[in-house]
């Protein structure tokens, strides 16, 4: 299996090793524009390798286009939020999205089999645009899974139980339009209203929301970065699909929404191994789709500013 991480920043740096130490890859190639860092970090992992005995063979690039042979590249070049100001993902659309384009273009042809999971920012319109310019198969963003982690993680501590006994997903945009499904939350196998009623606790649903919306503006303000919960979350996506495991996990795939000119990339919980299995759309409920649909239409503008923009850049080269 090889993989490929192009972006070796704040969270390409961890993601590559969080999925080197689980012994996804026999082959890692390593890749950023910035001279000397692949480089460099590729040598800190051929150190780890050397620890743990894992004979991984590591490969660093500067350029996308000597990307080759990838099964899976992992997109996360891009500029990240700024600590300290007030902005949100879909502030970074326009110039991330101009890098996105690049790398799909640049890499497709040395990789005509490569699965594509964005995780730059905005996440989702990300993946529409990565899947407009490489039309690879299968691309697919981060989406939600993420967020579903910080909800397991809030509920844990709210509730003061074991993390290991929450389950729960969180819909919609990796963002504002990011949706709670307190349907799927349970503890211990109980659906959560059960269980708050047989213990005699209480919760405030919305402190759970706020936390899991507004947790990463604390750690980048504070750390400068989200780093090692995104990789995480992404070794989880990377392992369903080098291990065709069909774990239910909320990532972002096209789906058709009415009203809506084309497909888009919205999470919802779905069976993910080496291909994209069914989701449990049909399984929502009325209202629960109608804030899916709103996300579907935040995403989609977001994306259509940013096409709009690379192709209005593009006529005046």
């Amino acid at each position: 299996m090889h993989i490929a991480q192009i972006g070796t920043g704040r969270v390409g740096r961890p993601t590559a090793y969080t999925i080197m130490c689980a012994e996804l890859a026999d082959t890692i190639t390593v890749c950023d524009t910035k001279p000397g860092l692949a480089n460099a970090f590729a040598e800190e992992l051929r150190h780890v390798s050397a620890s743990l005995s894992l004979d991984v063979e590591i490969v660093a690039c500067e350029r996308d286009e000597d990307v080759a042979g990838a099964d899976i590249i992992l997109v996360s070049a891009g500029k990240p939020r700024t600590p300290g100001v007030k902005m949100t993902r879909r502030d970074l659309a326009v110039q991330n999205g101009q890098i996105v384009k690049h790398i799909a273009e640049s890499t497709i042809s040395n990789n005509r089999d490569a699965k594509y999971v964005v995780i730059t920012n905005p996440v989702d319109a990300m993946a529409m645009v990565c899947k407009k310019y490489s039309k690879a198969d299968f691309v697919i963003s981060t989406g939600t899974n993420l967020e579903s982690l910080r909800l397991r993680s809030g509920l844990a501590r709210a509730l003061k139980v074991p993390v290991s006994t929450v389950e729960g997903y969180v819909v919609g945009e990796h963002g504002k339009a990011a949706t709670i499904l307190w349907s799927t939350v349970k503890i211990n196998g109980l659906p959560l209203q059960e269980h708050l009623e047989s213990t005699g606790k209480s919760l405030f649903k919305e402190e759970i929301d706020d936390y899991v919306k507004s947790v990463s503006k604390l750690i980048i303000d504070n750390i400068g970065g989200t780093e090692h919960g995104p990789a995480a979350s992404f070794r989880d996506i990377v392992r369903a699909i080098v291990r065709n495991t069909n774990d239910v996990l909320p990532v972002a795939t096209p789906m058709k929404f009415n009203g809506l000119p084309e497909p888009v990339c919205v999470s919802v919980p779905l069976r993910l191994g080496n291909s994209i299995g069914s989701s449990t759309y049909t399984t929502l409920s009325s209202k629960e789709k109608n804030k899916l649909a709103n996300a579907a239409e935040a995403i989609y503008q977001t994306y259509k500013t940013t096409i709009e923009a690379i192709e209005k850049n593009s006529t005046h080269k």
